[in-house]
């Protein structure tokens, strides 16, 4: 087994260092990235209540009666309710395999914005789907949301010094972009029922955009991280520190220099019959209609990708993904 380079990063010197210190951590960043594709992130002072809060209220919502889930159903890609059987990760290029969906609920909400044009309007920016049922979820999640967006572009900053380019290269790339919080629930055994031979919580996958910013709850049947033997290992896990990874359209961006790592979420446990958990999975973007082409060495890592737009590579990878 391959030991992965996990660290863990704390925000606070990126906002309060010096120019030296700030460089140095943009290193530990680069390193991270380069080998493992995930580190943990200190420092950030977003509150564990708030955190907390959203849960207890999404718990609310995921014990509705099937018929009231229902009317708030959505598509992979898409805005509200993803009910166990819709969504399966574990494999690229292929049809999915329906007999082995992913073992969880989803609710997920999006980015309130307007970039002017109607197709990405569309596309990327439809109406949130609020649940009556829960109402206090609403400011909850938009007090989080915008939290964690803000410090998705302290990251954006600390990649662009890492990469030795202006801080704000992806910044300026990212001011229509979108972005989406899922908020998965992982179902005990008891409900789900005893899973097949390969089948997850969320089965092997990369991520498809730019960052992801988790906040998850220790398990049983919790995050693995694949080294680039093959070998799969434990997520290290500290707590109110976020798990943060790079998805497929930064790695290619950096012509593979940084990776786009294969994880997944392990079956519910009979060891744990009772282990019921949320994560809060914040995905972030950068600008839909921006095409993205690799960095040529030494930034670049010289892997050479045709020049392909967020846009047409998530709707993609979205198709690919749905068992419906």
């Amino acid at each position: 087994m391959t030991p992965l380079d996990i660290p863990l990063i704390d925000i606070a010197v990126w906002r309060n260092g010096d120019a030296a210190s700030r460089a140095a951590l943009a290193g530990r960043l680069d390193s991270a990235l380069r080998n493992s594709g995930f580190l943990l992130v200190a420092g950030h002072g977003i509150d564990a209540a708030l955190r907390n809060d959203i849960r207890t209220a999404a718990r609310k919502f995921f014990t509705l009666p099937l018929a009231t889930k229902t009317r708030y159903a959505t598509t992979v890609g898409g805005r509200g309710w993803l009910a166990t059987g819709v969504e399966a990760n574990s494999y690229y290029g292929q049809a999915p395999d329906a007999s082995k969906p992913d073992l969880k609920e989803s609710l997920t909400i999006g980015r309130e914005h307007h970039t002017g044009n109607p197709e990405l309007d569309t596309a990327w920016f439809a109406p949130n789907v609020w649940p009556t049922e829960v109402p206090e979820l609403r400011p909850l999640v938009e007090t989080y949301t915008a939290a964690v967006r803000a410090l998705f572009l302290e990251l954006l900053e600390m990649c662009a010094v890492a990469l030795e380019l202006p801080p704000d290269h992806f910044t300026a790339l990212a001011a229509d972009a979108p972005d989406s919080l899922n908020i998965n629930r992982y179902p005990p055994i008891g409900v789900t029922g005893r899973p097949a031979a390969g089948q997850y919580r969320v089965g092997p996958h990369t991520d498809w955009g730019t960052l992801t910013i988790l906040d998850r709850q220790p398990g049983y049947g919790g995050l693995q991280v694949q080294a680039p033997d093959g070998s799969w290992s434990d997520a290290p896990f500290v707590p109110d520190a976020f798990t943060v990874n790079i998805a497929d359209l930064l790695a290619r961006w950096t012509g593979d220099r940084w990776r786009s790592t294969r994880h997944r979420v392990l079956p519910p446990p009979e060891s744990a019959p009772d282990e019921d958990l949320i994560s809060l999975i914040a995905f972030f973007e950068i600008d839909m209609d921006i095409p993205i082409e690799p960095f040529a060495p030494p930034i670049g890592g010289g892997a050479h990708y045709p020049p392909v737009t967020a846009h047409t590579y998530l709707t993609e990878r979205a198709k690919a993904a749905s068992v419906a």
